[in-house]
């Protein structure tokens, strides 16, 4: 908490043409009483417009502020809000991520003191701990160097995580401002955030913004897909990570998403396929011939993507893979299908819906205008993770529709429908490694990085990007303290 007014620097206001909705009013006067900011999180659903509070909060304060994000799409997002919202431009705007280093104080950019009043970077950029760049280390410097007035965290629930907390202790600011829409963790985290962050300043509810039209009415649907038989046999046959890759590309699944894909199109809806499985991605996209994204795929190409998602009337389906679960501001999407998900977590399920609540327009007419799929393959472990997922929407007040056969699917004509096309694709299956049966990993997510898989010589060597080291303690097996007391005496002498 600090009083407002302590330092001077080029100012940004809101545009005159700015209108907040109610409950974005509420929540900031929550963070701005008696004069004071707080340091808090503020939680609203997604598409309810978190970024403008963000907005708001950074010229209410009138001092530099820094806005962390967790991508490199979600910086350029949040430089063209503060641009539509604020009086913002370019030339007080600095974004510091691994393609775009702005240069944050003009032309002579380490000599002086004053800089731009906005900083727009990730989570990952700041708590890198290795060798950087020497540009980077130069603006690494000078951010250190500067005192700001607040520091905006988008998707704060990332910031429990072991890496991204340290950002808290490499920038020194005088408020923090938590902004998510799930302010939920697998592991007992969360409830950190009190001392990192702050207390909970206002939370809204998505029932009311639901039906006071501020957010999209969406129809949450369970789709359930039978295995088919040689699947399911392999299925209960294998124990290894292949059995969740085998309910993922369940031929019966594959066919109902090409279904709900084929249905919506003609509706002229706009649709995201997710999938946690790049392997599943990767099948699903090329065999039916659609653009996808996932975690190594470029900036450049994954603006372009994105660009003709919502301006090219004949791309209307894009496959994204977990890197899309939080800040991709899609607004004309209004139709998800999820086909692989991270287990049980309740916060990807909400961030997942996240991406097609946006208010559509025009569409106030219809009861729903929004629609989330979830496909399960039938008697898998999909079932059990499905209903864990859902706890959080549920808790929310959405309710969630058992959909076991899909009206007029036999009518159409789908692939995988015969058994030799099943056949091959068991077989593409049963050949992957089980690295390609693994999640993607994001970086800050938590768990272990690090797996014991059966390998090869040629990997030990580099041929597949690994790296074959071994560590040692300092006093080698006597570090780990539980050296029986007979051989510390021997030690000793």
């Amino acid at each position: 908490m600090f009083i407002l007014g302590w330092q001077k620097c080029s100012c940004i206001d809101l545009k005159p043409s700015t209108v907040l909705r109610p409950y974005q009013e509420k929540s900031l006067r929550k963070m701005f009483g008696n004069g004071r900011a707080r340091s808090g999180v503020i939680v609203l659903p997604c598409g309810a417009g978190k970024t403008l509070v963000g907005v708001t909060a950074a010229c209410t304060v009138r001092k530099r502020a820094i806005c962390l994000a967790t991508s490199g799409v979600a910086v350029e997002q949040w430089k063209q809000q503060f641009k539509m919202w604020s009086t913002a431009d370019d030339s007080i705007i600095c974004r510091f991520t691994s393609d775009a280093k702005d240069k944050p104080i003009g032309n002579c950019i380490f000599v002086s003191k004053e800089g731009s009043s906005i900083l727009i970077s990730t989570y990952s950029m700041l708590a890198h701990s290795t060798k950087r760049s020497w540009e980077a280390e130069k603006v690494m410097e000078w951010m250190q160097s500067q005192e700001w007035g607040i520091m905006i965290l988008d998707e704060v629930q990332t910031i429990p995580a072991k890496m991204f907390r340290r950002v808290l202790t490499i920038v020194n600011a005088h408020c923090k401002l938590g902004l998510t829409a799930t302010l939920v963790r697998e592991d007992d985290k969360i409830a950190d955030l009190n001392f990192l962050i702050g207390p909970k300043l206002y939370e809204a509810n998505w029932m009311e913004l639901q039906n006071n039209g501020y957010i999209a009415r969406v129809q949450c649907a369970e789709v359930w897909c039978p295995m088919a038989p040689e699947f399911y046999r392999e299925y209960l046959n294998t124990k290894s990570q292949k059995k969740l890759l085998l309910a993922v590309v369940n031929p019966n699944k594959f066919r109902a998403c090409q279904f709900l894909i084929r249905y919506h199109e003609r509706r002229n809806d706009k649709i995201i396929v997710f999938s946690d499985n790049v392997f599943a991605l990767k099948s699903y996209a090329i065999k039916l011939n659609k653009p996808y994204l996932y975690g190594p795929t470029s900036q450049g190409e994954r603006m372009q993507i994105l660009q003709n998602f919502v301006h090219n009337p004949k791309v209307n389906t894009i496959f994204v893979s977990k890197v899309a679960d939080t800040s991709f501001d899609l607004p004309e999407a209004n139709v998800l299908i999820q086909i692989s998900a991270h287990g049980g977590s309740r916060r990807q399920e909400a961030q997942r819906m996240g991406r097609i609540l946006r208010a559509k327009k025009g569409a106030v007419a219809e009861e729903y205008n929004a629609f989330f799929y979830s496909l399960v393959s039938q008697d898998t472990m999909e079932m059990h993770f499905s209903l864990k997922r859902q706890r959080f929407l549920v808790n929310q007040g959405y309710a969630y529709k058992v959909i076991t056969k899909l009206a007029g699917m036999e009518e159409e004509a789908l692939g995988y429908s015969t058994k030799e096309e099943q056949a091959k694709l068991l077989q593409a299956v049963c050949a992957a490694t089980e690295q390609d049966a693994e999640e993607e990993r994001v970086i800050g997510e938590g768990g272990f990085l690090v797996s014991r898989k059966v390998g090869s010589m040629s990997s030990m060597s580099g041929a597949d990007d690994n790296l074959y080291m071994e560590f040692r303690g300092k006093k080698g097996m006597v570090a780990s303290g539980h050296a029986h007391p007979l051989f510390k005496r021997f030690r000793k002498i």
